[in-house]
């Protein structure tokens, strides 16, 4: 398993390189600078004045030289300056907006785990029943129903009409004279539709993945044998059957990590909550050179992490996957 992991971790370092190649030239590509946005139409600023922006923010420089330079800060972890006005370092605002799409994504991801496993097995063992039929139903119109859409029919009906819960923000407005447990509370009752929201698609399809794989693992020859040996029905499924059926999930879940990063910039934006997925949402636009490497930096490794650990775990359930090139 060592040899196995060494062998992967060598692997990243290439991988990594050239990501940040392709990124960093696609985003040069782009129409726009951060001298120029924002600044076509207002007749006080002179070509002059654009390219003293230009040479400030090393732009007049060639673009192989300017990715020299950027690579060398990020052999020492420092992701640069934001081109913003505030001209805070790119690690600050990557940092302060972090935690808020964690929060959102990890409870997001816990709910469809907890939830969409259980639904798949049951779906495959009761195949074509009511329950099976109405999961499949359910299945459609999580598929079908744009978030936002989603998102504007909760914060109407449960937000505004009933005045059950907030509807925009993490916090309320007295949150600073509340208690501990009173600002833990109003937090999580402002976490709820926008978790909601973000779940809702990942539960339908994670269940409809688990509930393939249980059908393909069920209809296998050992399973057929165990059954013609006497095995109990209950051990067949959860413990013969389910662990070969959740190495689907298992990919999924790895390239699902950089979700915690990346957010989703739908639902921050339209809940007013200010995560990551909104900060490079407003990056791009804005031309944020600095800012939209980080994040991408950041993304990238993130989702190579997220293949080695579904890589180690495919390893972990399935010993051939350890001696695969030996």
């Amino acid at each position: 398993m060592t040899s196995y992991l060494l062998k992967r971790l060598a692997g990243m370092i290439p991988l990594l390189f050239g990501i940040t190649i392709i990124s960093f030239g696609m985003m040069h590509l782009a129409p726009g600078e951060p001298s120029v946005v924002g600044q076509e139409f207002n007749p006080k600023v002179s070509s002059q004045d654009i390219e003293r922006l230009r040479s400030y923010y090393g732009l007049d420089k060639p673009l192989y030289e300017q990715y020299w330079n950027w690579l060398g800060r990020l052999a020492v972890l420092d992701f640069g300056q934001s081109f913003s006005a505030d001209g805070r370092a790119v690690i600050d605002k990557i940092t302060e907006r972090l935690p808020v799409t964690l929060w959102i994504n990890v409870l997001a991801m816990l709910i469809i785990i907890i939830i969409a496993i259980p639904i798949g097995v049951a779906s495959a063992v009761k195949r074509d029943s009511w329950f099976d039929k109405g999961m499949t139903i359910f299945v459609f119109i999580g598929f079908a129903i744009p978030s936002f859409w989603l998102g504007l029919l909760l914060m109407i009906g449960l937000g505004v009409n009933l005045n059950w819960l907030p509807i925009s923000g993490l916090h309320d407005y007295s949150w600073q004279q509340m208690g501990f447990w009173q600002q833990q509370m109003d937090m999580l009752k402002h976490l709820i539709l926008p978790v909601f929201v973000s779940a809702i698609g990942g539960l339908a399809g994670m269940s409809r993945f688990m509930r393939t794989g249980m059908l393909d693992v069920i209809r296998s020859d050992y399973i057929t044998t165990a059954r013609a040996m006497g095995v109990p029905e209950s051990k067949i499924r959860y413990q013969l059957a389910l662990k070969n059926a959740v190495l689907p999930i298992i990919t999924l879940l790895g390239l699902s990590i950089p979700g915690l990063i990346g957010g989703s910039v739908i639902v921050e934006q339209l809940f007013s909550l200010p995560g990551m997925g909104l900060l490079f949402f407003e990056s791009v636009l804005s031309r944020d050179y600095p800012l939209v490497m980080g994040i991408t930096v950041i993304g990238a490794v993130l989702t190579l992490f997220g293949n080695l650990i579904a890589d180690l775990s495919y390893a972990w359930v399935d010993p051939r996957m350890r001696n695969r090139g030996k």
